[in-house]
């Protein structure tokens, strides 16, 4: 069966975090993003599920956590997502050099494959860039902390750290994903999908590269872009390419299917729709605890398990 099935690119990131405050504050007065969607792992509804977006909480941009107060650290590594990059302006590096230098943190800027690019690590330890472009998208930008003309415009890419790429690489050319670039060695190559947001992979080989360990500043999964109507096949797809997907699961905002590939690394497959505000006016997005339909008569046990969460909006600067 011939599938022509593509992805646009990434829907959503889910990694593990700390503590909750200090995630939310990173991710909404640092790095300027709104919190979205305040609600819970719903496969653990002691733990919080927050979800920091653009304004309307746009697929392609949306990075989601899944925050263990007192969890352990993770080691990044072999078999994960081991860095998350976001799209920036081109003209907005120096920008960012200097907002997250004056907030402690330790910045490196470098250059790959034309762009550039500035690392650095969420109070978890979880690896993120930055990367400028001239294409950037104009995008929606929360209001915040971060004027609009440098806002993070949602995802550039996720880079796969797999000491056998061979399978991993197989199954995103199938997902509609083309081999656009690499170093000379080898150890890097770029695949590129037909989106403006999040559309970019890169595979990582480095034999130096320890494996990797889930916890705290690790990602728990990446989830592409797909249509409800074609959920069937992409299912279809990854079972012929050996791996043994999930039904389709409904998370409320969004419909899904999952599958650890190859490499090690959890693969989930979502859909546009319904949305974030679904349950909640675009206005009010993230401001009070929501939960899917199936847990709400729970609300009361599951709120008191529940950590304080501090979200006084960021202030404008």
């Amino acid at each position: 069966m011939t599938h022509t099935l593509e992805t646009p690119g990434i829907h959503h990131v889910t990694a593990i975090a700390g503590d909750p405050n200090a995630n939310h504050a990173f991710y909404t007065e640092t790095l300027g993003l709104r919190l979205v969607k305040r609600s819970v792992n719903q496969d653990d509804v002691g733990v919080y599920h927050l979800f920091y977006a653009d304004d309307a909480g746009n697929p392609g941009t949306s990075m989601t956590f899944f925050p263990y107060v007192g969890a352990r650290s993770g080691r990044v590594g072999d078999g994960q997502a081991s860095t998350v990059s976001f799209t920036i302006p081109a003209a907005s590096v120096d920008y960012w050099v200097d907002r997250l230098a004056d907030r402690g943190l330790d910045v490196e800027t470098t250059e790959r494959f034309g762009d550039a690019v500035v690392g650095f690590e969420d109070p978890d330890g979880l690896p993120l860039e930055l990367v400028a472009r001239e294409d950037a998208p104009a995008g929606d930008p929360p209001t915040g902390p971060v004027p609009d003309e440098h806002a993070i415009r949602g995802f550039f890419a996720v880079e796969l750290s797999l000491s056998d790429p061979n399978a991993t690489v197989e199954l995103l050319e199938a997902m509609g994903y083309e081999e656009t670039d690499g170093d000379e060695a080898g150890h890097r190559r770029r695949f590129e999908a037909d989106g403006d947001r999040g559309f970019v992979v890169d595979v990582v080989t480095d034999p130096a590269t320890p494996q990797g360990a889930p916890g705290a500043g690790t990602v728990h999964h990446v989830a592409y872009r797909v249509t409800d109507e074609e959920q069937e096949e992409w299912r279809t797809l990854l079972q012929e390419h050996g791996l043994r997907p999930s039904e389709v699961i409904d998370r409320k905002w969004f419909r899904s299917v999952y599958a650890r590939t190859r490499g090690g690394v959890l693969f989930e497959f979502a859909t546009a729709e319904p949305g974030y505000d679904v349950d909640e006016p675009r206005s009010s997005l993230g401001e009070r605890l929501v939960l899917p339909d199936w847990l709400e008569d729970r609300r009361e046990e599951i709120e008191s398990g529940l950590p304080e969460l501090e979200t006084t909006p960021p202030a404008m600067e």
